[in-house]
This record gives structure tokens, C-alpha cells and sequence, in this order.
């Protein structure tokens, strides 16, 4: 018997002890693609109030760093609390990581709902929580026996709609319209109607049914929501766009393509989609609609928050509840001459993540620890009075949620044949090749200006955390 499997036994074992503690529920929020670009980080020209109501009683983390900035190998760390190591660095990772549970299920530790699963929760999945929306295989993404997360939800949802199946909500504009040919998509839209007319309308009413069925329920529950929007395209209804048509968006800080060697790529994703013979890196009025339609989706999105917070009240569920909202990557709006992710700068790296409930002390309060993703796996076991389980990479935040002057820690994230480290000042990256990126955030030039070759001694410094975290310069 492996000692996963004998874990989990342990864990059924003392399963019915935890029911004598008053474990709350958890609502986790995943939002795709989203910016730390809202109010409550600051910035005054976006519009969410939800977002931000959420933040005036949550610790907010500004310095929240993503282990990818690719959907499915950043979703992969947010659910099992680890690294991507050998090979899950793509949007495949969870894939691989449920083929090796056929083949060696000794070598796979449980999933964060597998582990809450475990210990008496149920544990539910609506829209994109894993990479595949409703989290399944296939061609269309529906195939039932293949299951990207086995062993790890109760139930998973995804409510289709118009868009007929899992891989046409995904990239689904209104009334159905499913992308066959990006290049036959608009790269960005704006329809009027009411929010069931964009993908994010129908998963989301699943989630806020399943929401009043767990309340009705004996057991505690782990409901994960996945919030399509902002992802490509930019889709929303009319009304949201109205609110960013007066509004004068602040210049794109340093816009240009980097000199040397980086992970600037040419904006392949964006650039497949119809863009009316424009591009937005030599069309500033291009540029601008393209940032209105992102802003305009960060408003839908919040205003899916908002119905899914609405709902914990009316439930009178709130006060039980740890309420987390996570933003799976970050996403350049021309920043680096770049519109989209898959780069290892901040704009890819850094996203939204704030963490509430009941008795939290200081709520409100912002902190600028660095933190990771994969910290939240542990964090919420302790919140919820779970054993920590023992295989995460993560550490447990519970010291910043307690003091928001707490400190953090460094910040490692990989894609391609790369890795970056983040600390307080500085970010380092190592390329496969051999050749280094170090970048100061002290100063004006920030991630423009590489310092590599004047700074060995932080280089070396920097390289040996991340080799001390298990990774060689080289990802295979």
C-alpha cells in the first residue's frame, strides 16, 4: 500500500474527530487572466466594487506571484501545492499528472479538494477551476472517461449553454459563437444583453444552485467557481464597455520590445484572432479599444463576483466561510510590446489574490509580502483546522492573514526553458542557454535594464534559492 494511499485512510480515520470542530466552508473564486489592475489595488479607472467590497474584508496581497503564467500549469500548483517539476510546466500538467496516477499512484500525492475531500468536505467545481472547463478530456473537452483531476472533486460542472461543449465555452462569444478559426473571431466584442448571453452568465447561476444545495447540506463544503473572463476574447456585454468609453486610460509604461534576450514573444494568441488589419503596438487608438474590452471583461467579471458574494449572505453563510479570489496569471496590455502572457516578466507573473473570513484580524489591510500561489493549499487546510499535509512546496500565510507586516518569502516561476526568482528588490532569470536576465526594482528602469553582467554576486545569490528549491538553471 502507498503511503498516499495510507494517508488517506488516516485521514477517513480521524475524518469523523474533525466533525466535533467547526470547520468552515470555502469559496474559492479563480478569475482568468486577471490584472492586479482593480480598485482595490489602486488603480482608480477600473470599475469593481465587488472585487473590492471582497478586499475591505480580506487581506489583500499585493506581491502575489503565479508559478506559471499559463492557464493549466498555474492551476496545477493552485491544486495540489506544488511545483511544476519534470515537465508540468504547460497546460497539459494536470493531464500528465492523472496519467502517472495510472501508472505509479504512489508517486502522486492528493489534490487540495482530493485532501478537503478526504477529511469530510464535499467538494465542488463549477466553469474553470483545472485547465479544462468541467475538467474533463476529449476532443470537445466532455468525455467522461477522462477525467483530468480523478479522485479530487464530488462534483464538477460546466454548464455549456449556447456554446455546445466544454472547448467552445471557452473561447465563446455571445449567443453561442464558438472559435473555430481564431482568425474568423473578433478579438474583441461588445453585444448588448444581459450577462447569460457571454459564457461566464449560465456557469456561474450553476454555481450560485450548487452554492444554495451545499447550504442545505450536513457536511462542509469546498466550492470552486472559475470565472471565464477576462480571457481572449475580449467579450462582455454592451453595459459594461459603457462605463470605459469617457474614460482616459493612463500611457502603456514602457512599451517597447526589449533589447537582448528575454521571454518576450510576439503575441501569437492575441494576434490569431481578427484584429481588423490593426495592431496595437503601432496603433495607439487600436490599443486603447483593445485595453477598454479588457476593462470592460474585468468588470463583468467582478460583477460575477458580486452575484456569487450575494449569494453566500443571502445564505447566511458568510461568517462561516473563507472566501479566497485568485487570479491565475497576469496579462500584458502592451507592457514590453507584449498583448498577452507566457512571459517572465512582472506583468505575467503578478495577479490578484486576497483571502477572507470571519475574525480575520486587521481585515482590510494590504500587505506587500511575496507570497505563491502553492502557499494556498496549506494556508486553507489551517484555516479550516485540517491537517497540513506534508508533500506541498507551499508554506501556510496564516503569519501574514495574523499581521500583514509579516514577511514573506522569494517567489519562483518557470515557463519554457526558463526559470525567475523574485525577492524584495530584484528578479532573476535563467535560461537554459546560459544566459541570465537580472532586473532592480528599485529603480526607474525596473524590467527594462539588465543588470546581469554588473551584479554576479546577487545573481549567484539568487540562482542558488532557486536551485535550493529544486530546480537546476535548465527545466527538462
Amino acid at each position: 500500500m502507498n503511503r498516499y494511499l495510507i494517508a488517506t485512510c488516516f485521514a477517513l480515520l480521524i475524518a469523523s474527530a474533525c466533525f466535533a470542530v467547526d470547520r468552515p466552508n470555502v469559496l474559492l473564486i479563480c478569475v482568468d487572466d486577471l490584472r492586479p489592475e482593480l480598485g482595490c489595488y489602486g488603480v482608480d479607472y477600473i470599475s469593481s466594487p465587488n472585487i473590492d467590497a471582497l478586499a475591505s474584508r480580506s487581506r489583500v496581497f499585493n506581491q502575489h506571484y503565479v508559478q506559471a503564467p499559463t492557464c493549466g500549469a498555474s492551476r496545477y500548483t493552485l491544486l495540489t501545492g506544488r511545483y511544476g517539476h519534470h515537465g508540468r510546466t504547460g497546460n497539459d500538467a494536470l493531464f500528465k499528472r492523472m496519467a502517472t496516477m495510472q501508472s505509479r499512484p504512489d508517486q502522486v500525492p492528493p489534490s487540495m479538494p482530493a485532501w478537503f475531500r478526504d477529511h469530510g468536505y464535499e467538494t465542488v467545481a463549477v466553469g474553470k477551476v483545472s485547465h479544462h472547463p468541467g475538467g474533463l478530456g476529449g476532443p470537445d473537452w466532455n468525455d467522461p472517461s477522462i477525467i483530468e483531476m480523478p479522485r479530487s472533486w464530488s462534483k464538477q460542472f460546466l454548464t455549456s449553454g449556447p456554446w455546445q461543449h466544454p472547448r467552445g465555452w471557452m473561447h465563446g462569444l455571445a449567443g453561442g459563437e464558438i472559435r473555430d478559426n481564431a482568425s474568423e473571431m473578433d478579438v474583441f466584442q461588445a453585444v448588448e444583453g444581459d450577462d447569460s448571453i457571454y459564457p461566464d452568465g449560465p456557469s456561474v447561476d450553476k454555481a450560485l444552485e450548487e452554492m444554495s444545495r451545499l447550504a442545505e447540506g450536513d457536511k462542509p463544503f469546498f466550492l470552486a467557481c472559475g470565472i471565464l473572463r477576462p480571457h481572449l476574447p475580449f467579450g462582455a456585454p454592451a453595459q459594461y464597455l459603457e462605463r470605459y468609453k469617457k474614460v482616459k486610460l493612463p500611457e502603456i509604461p514602457h512599451p517597447h520590445k526589449p533589447t537582448g534576450k528575454t521571454t518576450w514573444h510576439g503575441s501569437g494568441e492575441f494576434m490569431n484572432y481578427n484584429r481588423w488589419g490593426k495592431n496595437p503596438n503601432d496603433d495607439a487608438e487600436f490599443a486603447t479599444e483593445v485595453r477598454r474590452h479588457y476593462a470592460a471583461c474585468v468588470s463583468f467579471a467582478d460583477a460575477q463576483v458580486g452575484k456569487l458574494l450575494d449569494r453566500l449572505d443571502k445564505l447566511k453563510l458568510r461568517d462561516n466561510t473563507v472566501v479566497v479570489l485568485w487570479g491565475d496569471h497576469g496579462w500584458h496590455l502592451g507592457e514590453h510590446a507584449v498583448w498577452g502572457k507566457h512571459t517572465l516578466f512582472e506583468e505575467s507573473l503578478r495577479s490578484p489574490m486576497m483571502v477572507s473570513y470571519s475574525g480575520l484580524p486587521a481585515a482590510g489591510e494590504q500587505t506587500d509580502a511575496i507570497v505563491e500561489t502553492l502557499d494556498l493549499f496549506p494556508t486553507l487546510t489551517q484555516l479550516c483546522h485540517l491537517p497540513v499535509p506534508d508533500f506541498v512546496d507551499g508554506v501556510s500565510l496564516q503569519p501574514i492573514l495574523d499581521n500583514p507586516d509579516a514577511a514573506g518569502h522569494t517567489a519562483i516561476a518557470y515557463h519554457g526553458k526558463a526559470t525567475t526568482i523574485r525577492d524584495k528588490t530584484h528578479r532573476l532569470v535563467m535560461h537554459a542557454t546560459g544566459h541570465v536576465e537580472l532586473y532592480d526594482h528599485r529603480t526607474r528602469e525596473g524590467e527594462t535594464k539588465n543588470i546581469a553582467a554588473s551584479q554576479a554576486a546577487i545573481v549567484e545569490s539568487l540562482n542558488k534559492q532557486i536551485m535550493a528549491r529544486g530546480f537546476a538553471p535548465t527545466l527538462r
